[in-house]
Formats: C-alpha cells, sequence, structure tokens
C-alpha cells in the first residue's frame, strides 16, 4: 500500500470553548499520520457525522469541510494542503453551531476515502476521535445563561441527602404500586408438587407462568383443568374484578395468596396475565440471578386495575438498528412491569428496517448504510455508523419472518405492537429505495411499474433543511404513486399482523417536523394543487392527512401521529402560536403529545388536545424521553435538548398536571409562575381524553444493545409507575413545602424498591438486564468522608490507592476518617463505585 491505511491514521477532538460568537462553539479535530508512508496532498477525502453544524468558513488547516446532508460531513485537503508525512499531526479548528458539552457531541464513525470521487474510489475505516476531556466551564456549560449544575459527586450526594435505607417491611412488593394490598403471616411455597389450574381460555397465561417459575426454580408445574382434593395449587380464573377509577377495567385483577393456594382471578385474560406479573415480583428477588428450588411468596391479598389503559414505550431502530434479540428482551421488561402498548419506530430518514415483501427495495436499498457514491447500493452513513456497510448500528432489518416472531411474542405477553411508518417527513430511507426501483424499471421499459411507487419529484427545487439537516427527506405528496406506496405498505403489514395473529389497532403515520419550504418549488406539486384549486401550501398537507386517513379507516385502523398533525398555526394578540386543529377531532386521530420543554411557551399542548376532543397519548420529552441524558455530565449518554432526565424526573411526572413538579426551564432558570398560571389546564372532559403516556427512546446514540438498555433501565420503571398507579397524594397538596416533603418521602420508598427489590431482579433477569447502575455521591465535610446513592440497597465499595474499584474492594457502611485516609502510605484518592447484586460496577468516582 502507497498510502496509509485508516488504522494507521488517528484522530483527536476537543471542544474548545462554549459561547463563542453567542450561540456558538469552537473545537479543534487533528489529524496524526501513525504510518511509514505519506499521506498524499490530493486525491483523498475523510467523511464523519456530526449533529452540529459546522460553519465552513471558518475551517482552518488548509481543508474544505462540505455538509454532504443530514449530519453527514466531507473533510478535503485544498491545493496548498501538502503531504503528511509520516508522525506529523495537522490540526483544524472550526467554528460550529449552538454547543457542544458531552461527548456524544462529538464528530464520529470517520473514515478516508482513496481517489475520492472516481470510479476506483475505496475506503478505509479510521472510527472515532479520541475526545478530550471537557474540564473548563466553558466547555461544560452551553453558554453564559447556563444555570444548570454540572454532574459532580458533591451534586450527587446533596440530590441524595434525603435518601434513608428503608426496612424490608417497608418497601413496596410490587412495581407499579397496585391499587389496594395487604400482607399477612405465612407462605405459598412453589415447589415441583405445586399445580397450575386453570381452563382451556387462560393456557397462555398458564403456559407462561410455568415458564416464569421454571426459570426461577428450574421445576416445570404441571397444569390441569381442575385441582384434585388436598393438592397445592396456584388457580388462575376469569371473573368479576371489583375496581373503579380505571381506564382499563379488562384489566383488572385480584390475587389471593394463602399457605395452601394462590387464587389468581382476572376480568380478562389480560388481567389475569398483570396478575402473574405481580406474583413474579412477589417471588424471591434472590432467585432472578440464582434459581432455587423452592419459591416462597408471602401470604396476602392484592386487588389492582391500572390508572391508564395506554400504557407505552417507544423504540426508534431507524436511526440505529437494534437487533430482534434486544428488542424481546425490551419487551420482556415491558410485560414484567405492565406496559401494554410498544411504538414501534421502523422508518425514518437513516434507515427502513422492516421487510415490506412488496417492495423488497425498501430493505435491499433502505435498511443499508456505509460508504457510497451514488446511494443506489445504500445510505450514506449516519450518526457514526462509518464506512463499513456490516455495522450493525447502521445496517439491519427485520424480515417477515423476524417481525412475526415479534408481533408473536408481544402479543403472548398482551402487548400491543404500534408500527410507525414515518411521513411525510422522515421519509428519505424510502424515497432512495423507492428511486433505485424507479431505476431499474425503467431501463427495462417498464414506464408505469417504475413509476407505480416513486415518492419524489425529479424536478422538485424546493430548498429545505430538515431539523436532522436533511435536504431531501420530504415525500412529494403531489402525486398518486406515493399513495399507492403507503396502501401497499399498510397492506403488507397487515398480512404479517393477520398471520402472527396479533391485533393491529393503530398505525403511526410521525407526520412530524416536515420542514418549512417543502413542496413550494415542485412542479407536481404545484400542478397538483392548481388542479385542485388550493392556494396554501397547509391545504396541500391536509389534504394527504385526509387521503391518509381514509386509508387508514379502510383497514379500521386508529390515525395516530405525533402532535403538529393536530396543530394548526394561529394569531393571537398579534403573536404566532398553534392550537388545535378541528379538522381531525373527529378523524379517529390520536396525538402523541412530546413538546413541552419548560421555557418554549408549548408546554400545554397535550391539554389543549385533549380539551378540544382528542384522545390523547402524554409523550412529554422533559420526563418521557429517555434518550436523553441522565445529568449533566459529559460522560454521561445521550442529547439533551429537551433537558436532562433522572429516574427521579420519570417518577415525579404527573399526567394531569405536569405542571406541579416544574421548578426551572431548560436552562436551570427558575419558572416565571405567572406565565405558568397562564397555561391551559384540563377541563373536567379533557382529563377523560388522556388515554395513557409513553416512554420515548430515540436511537441516535444507541449504537448497540448495552446502550438501548442503559438509556432505558431504570427509568422504564418510573413510567410504568405514574402509567398504572393512582395519582400520588403530594399532586393534590396546595403548600409547597409541605408538597415537596411528602414527593421526598414517596420518592425515598420507590428508591428503596430500585435499591432492594427491582434492580437485584433485573441483574438475573433475561441473564442480566444491562440497567444503569447510578453513581455514588460522596463529600468531605468535618474531616469525614460521607458517600450515598439514589437506589439505597446497592453497595458502595472503594478504594484509597488510586486503583479502581472491585466486588473485593472495601465496602462503604459509614463515614470514613477521611483524614486518616490521606495518611495512606499509597494515597491516590478515593475512588468510590456503586456494585449491583452480580457485581457490576457504576462510573467510578473521585474524591481527592
Amino acid at each position: 500500500m502507497t498510502q496509509p491505511s485508516g488504522s494507521h491514521l488517528q484522530l483527536k477532538w476537543s471542544c474548545t470553548t462554549n459561547a463563542h460568537n453567542g450561540d456558538n462553539f469552537l473545537a479543534e479535530l487533528s489529524l496524526t499520520n501513525l504510518s511509514d508512508q505519506p499521506l498524499p496532498a490530493q486525491g483523498w477525502a475523510l467523511y464523519f457525522n456530526t449533529c452540529r453544524k459546522i460553519k465552513p468558513e471558518t475551517v482552518g488547516g488548509n481543508v474544505d469541510v462540505t455538509h454532504v446532508n443530514g449530519d453527514f460531513w466531507r473533510l478535503a485537503p485544498k491545493a496548498n494542503f501538502g503531504v503528511v508525512a509520516p508522525g506529523e499531526t495537522r490540526t483544524f479548528a472550526y467554528e460550529g453551531l449552538f454547543w457542544v458539552i458531552a461527548e456524544t457531541d462529538a464528530p464520529l464513525g470517520f473514515y478516508i476515502v482513496y481517489n475520492d470521487g472516481q470510479a476506483d474510489a475505496h475506503f478505509e475505516t479510521i472510527g472515532d476521535p479520541e475526545i478530550a476531556p471537557f474540564i473548563s466551564e466553558a466547555q461544560r456549560n452551553r453558554n453564559a445563561n447556563d444555570q444548570v449544575p454540572l454532574s459532580s459527586p458533591a451534586l450527587t450526594f446533596e440530590h441524595n441527602k434525603d435518601l434513608t435505607l428503608l426496612p424490608a417491611e417497608q418497601v413496596g412488593k410490587i412495581t407499579p404500586t397496585p391499587i389496594s394490598s395487604e400482607w399477612l403471616n405465612g407462605q405459598f411455597v412453589i415447589n415441583k408438587d405445586t399445580l397450575i389450574v386453570h381452563s382451556s381460555d387462560l393456557a397462555a397465561e398458564a403456559a407462561f407462568l410455568r415458564a416464569a417459575v421454571h426459570d426461577l426454580s428450574h421445576v416445570y408445574l404441571q397444569r390441569a383443568a381442575t385441582r384434585p382434593a388436598g393438592r397445592q395449587a396456584i388457580i388462575l380464573q376469569i371473573g368479576q374484578v371489583a375496581v373503579s377509577d380505571t381506564l382499563a377495567p379488562n384489566e383488572a385483577y385480584s390475587l389471593n395468596i394463602s399457605v395452601n393456594e394462590i387464587v389468581i382471578t382476572g376480568a380478562s385474560a389480560h388481567g389475569v396475565f398483570n396478575a402473574l406479573q405481580s406474583l413474579r415480583q412477589l417471588m424471591p428477588v434472590a432467585a432472578f440471578l440464582n434459581p432455587q428450588s423452592t419459591l416462597a411468596v408471602p401470604c396476602g391479598k392484592v386487588i389492582d386495575a391500572p390508572r391508564f389503559a395506554y400504557r407505552g414505550m417507544h423504540l426508534d431502530v431507524g436511526r440505529n438498528f437494534s437487533s430482534k434479540e434486544s428488542v424481546l428482551r425490551l419487551l420482556d421488561c415491558m410485560a414484567l412491569y405492565k406496559l401494554n402498548q410498544f411504538h414501534f419506530h421502523v422508518t425514518d430518514d437513516e434507515g427502513w428496517r422492516l421487510e415490506i415483501p412488496s417492495l423488497p427495495e425498501l430493505t435491499e436499498i433502505g435498511s443499508k448504510r456505509g460508504f457510497t457514491q451514488t446511494e443506489t447500493d445504500n445510505l450514506v452513513p449516519c450518526f457514526g455508523s462509518g464506512g463499513d456497510v456490516s455495522n450493525p448500528a447502521g445496517t439491519g432489518f427485520y424480515s417477515k419472518a423476524d417481525f412475526i416472531e415479534i408481533l408473536k411474542f408481544a402479543t403472548a405477553r398482551h402487548i400491543e405492537v404500534v408500527p410507525e411508518i414515518d411521513v411525510p417527513g422522515h421519509a428519505r430511507a424510502a424515497i432512495k429505495a423507492m428511486n433505485v426501483r424507479y431505476t431499474r424499471l425503467m431501463a427495462q421499459g417498464r414506464e408505469a411499474e417504475a413509476k407505480q411507487y416513486l415518492l419524489c419529484d425529479f424536478d422538485d427545487a424546493s430548498l429545505y433543511e430538515s431539523v436532522q439537516l436533511w435536504h431531501d427527506n420530504v415525500i412529494c405528496i403531489g402525486q398518486e404513486s406515493c399513495y399507492n406506496f403507503i396502501e401497499t405498505v399498510l397492506h403488507d403489514v397487515k398480512a404479517m399482523f393477520d398471520e402472527a395473529g396479533a391485533p393491529f389497532t393503530t398505525m403511526h403515520t410521525g407526520g412530524d417536523e416536515v420542514p418549512h419550504g417543502a413542496w413550494e418549488k415542485s412542479p407536481v406539486c404545484q400542478a397538483f394543487m392548481q388542479a385542485q384549486g388550493m392556494t396554501t401550501i397547509l391545504e396541500l398537507q391536509n389534504y394527504f392527512l385526509a387521503r391518509y386517513r381514509d386509508l387508514l379507516k379502510k383497514y379500521g385502523l386508529v390515525f395516530g401521529g405525533w402532535e403538529e398533525i393536530a396543530l394548526v398555526k394561529k394569531e393571537v394578540n398579534g403573536a404566532h402560536t398553534h392550537g388545535p386543529n378541528p379538522e381531525f377531532v373527529n378523524a379517529n386521530f390520536r396525538p402523541y403529545v412530546w413538546n413541552n420543554v419548560w421555557g418554549w411557551g408549548q408546554e400545554d399542548f397535550a391539554y389543549q388536545l385533549a380539551n378540544a376532543g382528542y384522545k390523547t397519548v402524554l409523550s412529554n420529552v422533559t420526563n418521557l424521553y429517555f434518550d436523553l441524558a441522565y445529568a449533566k455530565d459529559p460522560a454521561e449518554p445521550g442529547y439533551y435538548w429537551g433537558g436532562f432526565i433522572e429516574t427521579r424526573g420519570a417518577y415525579e411526572f404527573c399526567p394531569l398536571d405536569i405542571f406541579t413538579t416544574a421548578t426551572v426551564n431548560l436552562m436551570g432558570h427558575p419558572l416565571d409562575q405567572d406565565n405558568i398560571a397562564s397555561k391551559v389546564r384540563l377541563t373536567a372532559e379533557g382529563t377523560k381524553n388522556i388515554i395513557g403516556i409513553q416512554g420515548q427512546l430515540w436511537a441516535e446514540n444507541i449504537r448497540d444493545q448495552g446502550r438501548l438498555e442503559y438509556l432505558a433501565m431504570p427509568r422504564i420503571i418510573a413510567l410504568a409507575e405514574r402509567a398504572w398507579a393512582v395519582d400520588p397524594k403530594w399532586t393534590f397538596i396546595a403548600d409547597v413545602a409541605t408538597r415537596q416533603a411528602k414527593m421526598d418521602s414517596d420518592w425515598n420508598e420507590f428508591a428503596n424498591r430500585l435499591g432492594q427489590r427491582e434492580l437485584a431482579r433485573l441483574d438475573g433477569f433475561l441473564d442480566g438486564y444491562g440497567y444503569r447502575i447510578p453513581l455514588p455521591g460522596a463529600k468531605v465535610e468535618g474531616g469525614k468522608l460521607l458517600a450515598n446513592v439514589s437506589a439505597p440497597g446497592l453497595a458502595i465499595r472503594y478504594t484509597v490507592d488510586g486503583s479502581e474499584p472491585t466486588a473485593n474492594s472495601a465496602l462503604y457502611t459509614g463515614a470514613l476518617d477521611y483524614q486518616a485516609i490521606r495518611q495512606h502510605a499509597n494515597f491516590g484518592g478515593v475512588k468510590l463505585a456503586t456494585f449491583s447484586s452480580s457485581n457490576r460496577k457504576s462510573v467510578t468516582i473521585t474524591v481527592n
């Protein structure tokens, strides 16, 4: 090889400062040639992804930086760049828009293309750069207005200071909290002689229980239609359950446990299944990690039903792909905590992830990302997926068989799958795939077939840029082929649901973030508008939505979509805002409302829509976007455009009064309480239209299963609590101090549930679920080193010689004499980490 391989090119990146020229940042990228071959002066280019827009005119180092599309960028040498000799380093300083305060803001997925733009072009993977630490406040704060405190051991300690380790009997045994539970003396012991008694209509639930018991005991229980005299049994039955204040009475159950029998009565099979999750949680937590031959559960009585009928979790697999196995693991966790709706975001600009048998190009082209010069073989890399098409984050899809397996798996757990096929925006993967189909068929002289599913107008000169920086991601809605495409996709998706025997009640259309300027200079759209007597783009968009609604009505489906569909622009007192769109109130449209960022002025959209008659799902970014970072810490993965969300943030979400716990805006400043008071509250009728809540997990930063599970858990457990349990009593307390005291007390109990029960259960569940282990807090006060953790019950271990804590390190049990520790011969600072019951560890903190 006469040029350096990608593996011999070293990249380093650093943020220099934020708040430069307003809300801009300065950064540096350095390139070192570690090869014994020179890097040529010309004939190559670096390609990479970055979520932050670079200002090309500011880039130094004799290179040109070009925005290709989306988050995809190109860096190439200028004429006077010169050869990079072996061992030489070049540095490229640049300015970018907004801020970079975390490692996930850094440019990623670099590769070099030699003979760039030529027929013999080829790429070499470089990978991610080494990211310099974010040390100064100018690097770690967005701007001078940023008052959100930086994460630190001392701040974490302060957040946890009121938590105490509760006795086991004061910690809830079932999560989410049931309507009522009473615990008695005695135990029912499940062993090899225990019988499961059930009618034929509960065979699936009995099979689930049998498998769950086997996982924890390696014992297979026998099943029977009737109970022999004197035989110890678990009885499953359908019957009446007296509950009130539930939006899903069919999911109600009672669970009666005595020494000789367990009787489960469900209002339906789903109710029985919910009871089984509660029973499973009553089994010994230790058995999840180390199976026991007998499983003792406490005697008692539980009567329960969910608060909301819709208790959802969303997963995006379009931006980065998650394997079938990862999806099944998520579904199993959802079932354990009685979540019942899986919003499956299977398409986006960056990937089409579901096989559509009638349109194979969608996955042949749209499911793959990597090096390409034409995008007729695969899509360009996104989110650092790199030039290698085999990268499982960028490339992958669910075959028909995979999807049917997922549907069957979900249905067996009484989870309904809500697929999202995102249109008319967020559709670039589909557009590119259908362009390839068009070109292939045109070359064969099959023009009518070529145009049958075309999604673009090749003469469209519209100028727009989406939120994710795409310039060609909106389908042409002025041609019949786009509706042919949508109906064909619907037909094939429904066929897969039918084959799986899964309920298909709702199709989510996305419908969000259509950039301003789309369709304005499309000859096809303009001609269509003229023929239809339309004068505005809004009319064209409403036409599209009406056509989509009619297609869904044909298939008997609820029309799901993000809130933008249900909102229209309006002017109030000279200010432009949004309000409910009367067009779709009676169109069986279900808005999923995400935008309530404090300080943006749109905090009450969900309540406006519910009051207007829309059946609404709360998907609030400030509490329920689990792709956002847990804390303001450069090492915490995730975005933060909607804030930082610790598990407590999800726990304190008040669905019917989101203003109860609203205190600061996005930048950490106290909210204007007069402004909050002016926001719309739910009416009595509006309250009835809040059908549930949903957590969101967007995938820009989910590059593998470990990251998915880290971001998802334990926040999903808090989501489940708020979706199922009744409103916590503190939501009705007017006095701020009294309310806060009650919130702190309730959180202490829930945090103990996490630390003593739920996280330990997850350590063994599914061979170990990779939840985020909370970092310990620590501070030195009065010569003593104090430490704590946000989930009491987890172990904190420490070292004093500068080494990493391990499962064999000293256990923190109380205040340490810091002055004495400092006299240790090998003192290197006190390092502390939290450990799970399976001895996984958190990130290490240092006190020095």
